[in-house]
């Protein structure tokens, strides 16, 4: 199914491709998005694996799949539409406003309003990486808690919503948004999206959506994660200009004073150390070893459930994977 955009400025017309997956039994409405950001890739794989795992014949429901929400942003790997908005801060939108808030409009009275709950892929933005994890308000709020669960990310980080975001719009409208990150933008990464994949058919299962089967069984290479509750975190930043160097990755666990990395003047043998500032895991962190005084390095989430949890074993394995490399 295609809703008509808009057109562009040579005359041709956009429109905005939604799959629907009918289900031969009633049951739920779920939405499942990808790239509100255009250069956002992962949530693009995650449905096109979704989509080709599961058998209508074996859900409850309708899915909404919706691929590629920016498709402007889409077409010119940008995070943002031509009019340099940001999707994610336009919600609820309007039918007569700029083609971010038309969009947004579309999105959420097609897509959004004729839905109970949605899941909202992302990663990170260009240059950073992102540990699988699901965003939310979990407090005071039991069904976006078990839905969370039954995802099974790494991490859950309660995170506040933002004024003009989809999370906040959805809420307004009574549907609740759990938003996944895992990954970096402008790159596929094979272990954020298996991670999608197999969180979005555990929220499905939970939802009495789905059944198991032996589609699904194949689906999911590894046993569902106990999720680690953050309700805080802070970036590290570069005390000084240089080049940074690290042997810490996404999942691992700091304590508080670790050695990190160092920032190396790139013309003298000289080097300033990083030291984490808590005890917690390590949720994101850049991907560009030239830094600037002040760059944001890792981003350590905590709380007292990670307090008792972390340590510095890693959590997990990710597999990086180029978008020519990828085997499905």
């Amino acid at each position: 199914m295609d809703l008509p955009l808009s057109k562009l400025s040579n005359h041709a017309p956009v429109t905005l491709p939604v799959q629907v997956l009918h289900g031969a039994q009633p049951g739920s409405t779920v939405f499942v998005s990808a790239a509100i950001h255009g250069d956002e890739l992962n949530g693009v794989e995650i449905i096109r694996r979704l989509l080709r795992t599961l058998d209508p014949r074996s859900i409850n429901g309708i899915l909404l799949c919706v691929p590629v929400v920016n498709v402007f942003g889409f077409i010119s790997r940008s995070r943002y539409l031509p009019d340099r908005r940001d999707l994610n801060r336009s919600f609820p939108g309007s039918a007569t406003g700029s083609l971010a808030a038309r969009l947004a409009h579309l999105f959420l009275t097609e897509i959004v309003k004729r839905s109970q709950v949605g899941i909202d892929l992302h990663t990170a933005s260009s240059h950073r990486v992102n540990l699988p994890q699901i965003r939310c308000v979990f407090r005071k709020r039991p069904r976006v808690l078990d839905l969370a669960h039954a995802f099974g990310a790494e991490v859950m980080v309660e995170s506040p919503e933002r004024p003009g975001s989809l999370r906040e719009a959805a809420r307004a409208v009574g549907v609740d948004v759990l938003t996944y990150e895992g990954g970096e933008g402008l790159r596929f990464d094979e272990f954020a999206i298996r991670a999608g994949v197999e969180g979005i058919t555990g929220v499905m299962q939970q939802m009495e959506m789905l059944h198991s089967s032996d589609e699904l069984e194949a689906c999911a290479s590894t046993a569902r994660h106990v999720p680690v509750h953050i309700n805080t975190s802070s970036w590290l930043r570069a005390p000084e200009g240089g080049v940074f160097r690290t042997t810490k990755r996404i999942g691992d666990g700091v304590s508080l004073g670790e050695l990190v990395g160092h920032v190396a003047n790139p013309y003298e043998d000289t080097a300033v150390e990083v030291r984490s500032s808590h005890r917690g895991i390590i949720i994101g962190r850049t991907t560009l070893p030239i830094v600037n005084m002040g760059d944001a390095l890792m981003n350590v989430g905590w709380s007292e459930d990670v307090g008792e949890r972390a340590s510095p074993e890693r959590l997990a394995e990710p597999v990086w994977i180029e978008d020519e490399d990828l085997q499905d």
